[in-house]
């Protein structure tokens, strides 16, 4: 009888257990090498956004709004024309404005004009100064020179003067001495009518000179006149000149007014310039292509310069902020690619890493946190990493600003 095998039921069951154990300790080393390749070269993080422009339209002049072309959530394109303003006031404004630069033209015209005929006037004015001036002088020495010969003919006269004096005493005494003689019948009496003659002759004589002085002294005392009137013409002549020699300074502040005319044209065109600028803003233009928004505005509503009108979204230009831990920035960089898996949507973009800020959130924060006071808990920061958007991403604009987000960086 052969013999029999007798197999030990315990240790086959403990076989099968150490192989059951092993092949879980095997699936788990697998799995966690799998968990670990797969994680491994990547940061994701859930607390991340989309982004995008959002511009505040605002009126840059005040007034009474006519027109209202855009609904809440309309698409409109750049340059499309979004609110009208009543435009009167300003249009007013810019007839007022254009008046008061054709006035200052005019003066500027005016004022360049008067420019060269002050500087002919003037230069003339000094020419004719120096002549007047030089015929007084020429006066004034024609006036010495006559009075210099009439004082030579007052000495000439006074000579004879004394010259017919003393002829008129000799022959006065003659004739006293001839009458005695004519008493005594010792001269004739032709001879006493002949010295009472010549005595008479003189006389006369005298009384001739006499009147020559007087006619000298006469002559010296108009020459003298004269003189004072030419000297006073050569005075008035040099106040003359001295008035026209102002001619440059008379330029100068003609050239003056004239700029200060042209200045105030510049004045007047800058004031046009805003004039029409004020009436160009009172149509409010889209100034991209976007969706309109927050529209809190109608037809008859008064706003001021600076009130917001409404919101543009520009979803042409999208991209999500995630606000990654400071842990997980070691190895991101920028260029990195990215994804971003969009909770509303459902479905997963391709992008990369644009920029990392260059603050942690808590710092751009309204109120940054302080840690001077020594009660510091230290606390995981997170700093906001823009992530772009490969082209053709969202052909169909789904992506809508604050739309929250899982963002995924592959730092490998």
């Amino acid at each position: 009888m052969a013999d029999q095998v007798v197999v030990d039921k315990p240790s086959l069951l403990e076989n099968r257990q150490v192989r059951l154990g092993a092949a879980a300790v095997l699936l788990a080393v697998i799995g966690v090498g799998v968990w670990l390749w797969l994680t491994a070269g990547r940061e994701t993080t859930d607390d991340a956004q989309v982004d995008a422009h959002v511009t505040q339209i605002a009126a840059r002049v005040g007034g009474t709004i006519t027109k209202v072309n855009v609904e809440d959530n309309q698409l409109v394109e750049a340059g499309a024309v979004l609110v009208e303003l009543d435009a009167r006031d300003y249009q007013v404004a810019v007839d007022r404005m254009r008046a008061e630069l054709a006035d200052a033209e005019a003066n500027a015209i005016a004022a360049q004009s008067s420019v060269p005929i002050t500087s002919t006037t003037a230069a003339s004015n000094v020419t004719t100064a120096r002549g007047g001036v030089t015929q007084a002088q020429s006066g004034v020495t024609a006036s010495e020179k006559e009075i210099e010969a009439a004082r030579a003919r007052l000495i000439t006269a006074q000579a004879r003067l004394r010259e017919a004096e003393a002829n008129a005493t000799k022959a006065s005494r003659d004739v006293e001495r001839l009458r005695g003689l004519l008493a005594k019948d010792e001269v004739s009496q032709q001879q006493f009518d002949s010295a009472s003659a010549s005595a008479d002759a003189q006389r006369a004589a005298a009384d001739s000179a006499r009147s020559q002085v007087a006619e000298a002294e006469a002559g010296i005392r108009v020459a003298e006149s004269k003189l004072a009137q030419a000297r006073a013409g050569e005075q008035q002549a040099h106040a003359e000149l001295q008035t026209a020699q102002t001619g440059p300074s008379q330029i100068a502040a003609i050239k003056a007014r004239a700029a200060a005319a042209e200045a105030r044209v510049q004045q007047a065109r800058a004031n046009l310039a805003q004039a029409e600028l004020n009436l160009q803003y009172t149509v409010v233009k889209a100034p991209a292509r976007g969706v309109a928004s927050r529209k809190g505005i109608n037809v008859g509503q008064v706003v001021q310069t600076g009130q917001p009108l409404l919101a543009l979204v520009q979803l042409d230009d999208v991209w999500a902020t995630a606000n990654f831990k400071e842990t997980q920035l070691k190895r991101m960089r920028p260029g990195q690619r990215a994804t971003i898996d969009v909770d509303a949507l459902g479905r997963e973009f391709n992008g990369k890493v644009d920029s990392i800020a260059g603050a942690t959130g808590a710092r751009f924060s309204l109120l940054p946190p302080e840690n001077a006071t020594g009660n510091f808990v230290k606390v995981v920061q997170r700093v906001p990493v823009k992530i772009v958007l490969d082209q053709g991403q969202d052909p169909e604009h789904l992506l809508r600003p604050g739309m929250s987000v899982t963002a995924t960086v592959y730092t490998k």
